[in-house]
């Protein structure tokens, strides 16, 4: 909440401080935006402003990268997904592609052929 009038960015709360940093850089238009956890501790109105105004900017030409732990949010945003694991990143997986398991397959370590070989079932 705020605090004053025009409050330093300090004085805010963590999840409105959250709101003023995302909302000040994706105001920018940047060429390149990479955001990690973008909706971390915001309401869930807010939350869905950020993840549109994520995707407006994409479709406007800009590269975004979004590293975040919610998938759902991911396979909301993303128009591919990659996968850490051990320090690797993964072949980006097309959003057309991916399923809740071909990405849980990923991040336990399979490689994108051999997770869909482990989801074929006889």
């Amino acid at each position: 909440r705020k605090s004053a009038l025009d409050p330093e960015a300090a004085a805010l709360s963590g999840g409105n401080l959250q709101k003023f940093i995302v909302g000040r850089e994706l105001d920018r238009r940047p060429s390149v935006m990479v955001v990690n956890q973008p909706t971390w501790g915001v309401d869930a109105g807010a939350a869905a402003h950020i993840r549109q105004t994520l995707i407006e900017l994409a479709r406007s030409g800009s590269a975004v990268l979004v590293i975040s732990q919610d998938l759902d949010e991911l396979f909301e945003i993303s128009d591919a997904i990659a996968v850490m694991h051990n320090g690797e990143l993964s072949k980006p997986l097309p959003i057309a592609e991916a399923t809740f398991e071909k990405i849980g397959l990923l991040m336990g370590g399979a490689e994108p052929g051999h997770a869909e070989h482990a989801l074929e079932t006889s």
